[in-house]
């Protein structure tokens, strides 16, 4: 999947040090043969994203501190002096051949259920459109406002996921028109979360798994109280003498 570009990292940067990697984002936009004016733009920001969180959580030294401290976000914020979502960001990326970390995913999503950024270094399925499903902590997350929630969750194909997600406040508020508040869900494989301070105290192999999937509309589980809207390769089936607990009924495979 691809990284969304946003000032999340460029803005902590001097024009002096883009500057410095001007020519070798240069190079790189031009090897990738792009034509349209806009998506070189968008390369030549997410390059300099790239290259920003590099300055300031350097591959090596970050690695070894997410390992020491088992991936704290919160402290490792403190200790880079990056903020949790920076933070978290660039624990997505920490997949270099013979120094790897955990393939994390990550998504940013704001009050409405709006996919911003989104990345997997692993195998975690993302739709496009159509939001994602209301039963993932990220959305939950907005309730309890920079505390970080943990939860198990389960795909449709039975892969089970750790995640974690925190809310954050974006800079740039002013009276009248409040900083704008987001939700940071960060997450591996489960055979991962033994190693993420986040799981201490979980007994991972009791946990029941919270079932998700994509979003409503690709989503095929029966009987989800939750759903906003029935699949859309499905048919609906209605019961007019019954009433269940999820508001659309449809035909199985």
């Amino acid at each position: 999947m691809k990284h969304e570009p946003d000032q999340s990292y460029t803005e902590d940067l001097t024009l002096s040090e883009k500057l410095e990697a001007d020519d070798v984002i240069s190079t790189l936009v031009v090897e990738a043969g792009l034509v349209d004016p806009a998506a070189i733009g968008l390369l030549r920001v997410s390059l300099a994203n790239y290259f920003a969180a590099a300055l300031l959580m350097p591959y090596g030294r970050f690695l070894t501190d997410c390992e020491s401290t088992r991936y704290d976000v919160e402290l490792l914020s403190h200790r880079f002096g990056t903020s949790f979502e920076q933070t978290a960001h660039r624990m997505s990326t920490l997949q270099r051949p013979q120094a790897r970390g955990i393939p994390f995913f990550f998504v940013r999503v704001d009050r409405a259920g709006n996919m911003s950024k989104r990345f997997s270094a692993g195998r975690f399925p993302f739709s496009r459109f159509g939001g994602s499903c209301p039963l993932w902590n990220i959305h939950s997350a907005f309730e309890t406002p920079n505390q970080v929630q943990t939860q198990v969750i389960r795909m449709p194909e039975s892969a089970n996921y750790f995640s974690i997600a925190r809310t954050v406040t974006r800079a740039g508020g002013s009276y009248g028109a409040p900083s704008q508040r987001l939700a940071i869900g960060l997450g591996c494989d489960i055979a991962y979360a033994p190693r993420l301070i986040y799981a201490d105290g979980i007994d991972l192999g009791r946990t029941k798994p919270v079932d998700i999937g994509l979003n409503c509309y690709l989503c095929e589980r029966q009987n989800c109280p939750a759903r906003a809207h029935a699949p859309i390769n499905r048919k609906l089936a209605v019961n007019e003498r019954e009433r269940s607990l999820a508001i659309f009924s449809f035909e199985g495979p």
